[in-house]
Protein backbone atom coordinates (compact mmCIF):
# COMPACT_ATOMS: atom_id res chain seq x y z
CA UNK A 1 0.00 0.00 0.00
CA UNK A 2 0.93 3.82 -0.49
CA UNK A 3 -0.70 6.81 -0.04
CA UNK A 4 0.35 9.32 -2.78
CA UNK A 5 -0.15 12.89 -3.78
CA UNK A 6 -0.16 13.91 -7.26
CA UNK A 7 2.12 16.94 -8.09
CA UNK A 8 2.24 18.98 -11.28
CA UNK A 9 6.07 18.50 -12.14
CA UNK A 10 6.54 21.82 -13.15
CA UNK A 11 5.59 22.95 -9.87
CA UNK A 12 7.44 20.58 -7.17
CA UNK A 13 11.01 21.41 -6.42
CA UNK A 14 13.10 18.43 -5.02
CA UNK A 15 16.03 18.91 -2.56
CA UNK A 16 18.68 16.35 -4.05
CA UNK A 17 18.91 14.22 -6.67
CA UNK A 18 16.97 11.14 -5.80
CA UNK A 19 18.26 7.62 -7.71
CA UNK A 20 15.66 5.98 -9.79
CA UNK A 21 14.08 2.23 -10.47
CA UNK A 22 12.20 2.10 -13.88
CA UNK A 23 9.71 -1.05 -14.01
CA UNK A 24 7.42 -1.46 -16.83
CA UNK A 25 3.61 -0.76 -15.71
CA UNK A 26 0.41 -1.90 -16.24
CA UNK A 27 0.07 0.43 -19.52
CA UNK A 28 3.27 -1.76 -20.70
CA UNK A 29 5.14 2.56 -20.09
CA UNK A 30 7.43 2.63 -17.44
CA UNK A 31 7.20 3.71 -14.16
CA UNK A 32 10.06 5.03 -12.50
CA UNK A 33 10.18 5.20 -8.53
CA UNK A 34 12.57 7.68 -6.88
CA UNK A 35 14.24 6.82 -3.78
CA UNK A 36 16.53 8.72 -1.04
CA UNK A 37 20.27 8.25 -2.31
CA UNK A 38 21.18 8.57 1.48
CA UNK A 39 18.99 6.27 3.25
CA UNK A 40 17.03 4.61 0.67
CA UNK A 41 13.67 5.87 1.01
CA UNK A 42 10.95 5.76 -1.32
CA UNK A 43 10.06 9.63 -2.31
CA UNK A 44 8.41 9.86 -5.78
CA UNK A 45 7.39 8.17 -8.32
CA UNK A 46 7.20 9.53 -12.60
CA UNK A 47 4.48 7.52 -14.53
CA UNK A 48 5.34 7.50 -18.88
CA UNK A 49 1.47 7.16 -18.82
CA UNK A 50 0.30 10.33 -17.17
CA UNK A 51 3.34 12.78 -18.42
CA UNK A 52 4.00 16.38 -16.55
CA UNK A 53 2.95 14.44 -12.86
CA UNK A 54 5.09 13.43 -10.74
CA UNK A 55 3.52 11.24 -7.53
CA UNK A 56 4.83 11.94 -3.87
CA UNK A 57 4.50 9.96 -1.14
CA UNK A 58 2.65 10.91 1.58
CA UNK A 59 4.84 9.64 4.19
CA UNK A 60 7.84 11.61 2.80
CA UNK A 61 6.31 14.74 3.95
CA UNK A 62 7.50 16.48 6.85
CA UNK A 63 3.77 16.61 7.91
CA UNK A 64 1.10 14.03 5.92
CA UNK A 65 -1.56 14.52 8.92
CA UNK A 66 -3.12 17.02 6.31
CA UNK A 67 -3.38 14.23 3.70
CA UNK A 68 -7.44 12.74 2.73
CA UNK A 69 -7.43 9.75 0.28
CA UNK A 70 -9.59 11.00 -2.29
CA UNK A 71 -9.42 7.55 -4.07
CA UNK A 72 -8.49 3.99 -3.74
CA UNK A 73 -6.84 2.08 -6.38
CA UNK A 74 -5.77 -1.54 -7.08
CA UNK A 75 -7.82 -2.89 -4.66
CA UNK A 76 -7.72 -6.29 -6.60
CA UNK A 77 -4.57 -6.65 -4.36
CA UNK A 78 -6.08 -4.93 -1.09
CA UNK A 79 -4.99 -7.34 1.69
CA UNK A 80 -7.61 -8.65 4.04
CA UNK A 81 -6.51 -6.53 7.27
CA UNK A 82 -6.63 -3.03 5.00
CA UNK A 83 -9.52 -1.57 6.34
CA UNK A 84 -10.46 0.92 3.42
CA UNK A 85 -12.60 4.11 4.39
CA UNK A 86 -15.87 2.92 2.55
CA UNK A 87 -16.65 6.43 1.73
CA UNK A 88 -13.76 7.00 -0.75
CA UNK A 89 -14.01 5.90 -4.26
CA UNK A 90 -12.86 2.36 -4.88
CA UNK A 91 -11.18 0.79 -8.56
CA UNK A 92 -9.68 -2.55 -8.85
CA UNK A 93 -6.96 -1.23 -11.27
CA UNK A 94 -5.82 2.29 -12.33
CA UNK A 95 -9.11 4.08 -13.85
CA UNK A 96 -8.41 4.99 -17.51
Amino acid sequence: MSSLIAVPADTLTVTGAPKYFSVKGESGKSVDRGFCPDCGSPVLSKVEAIPGVVFVKVGSLDDPGWFKPGFDIYTSSAQPWDHMDPAVAKFAKMPG
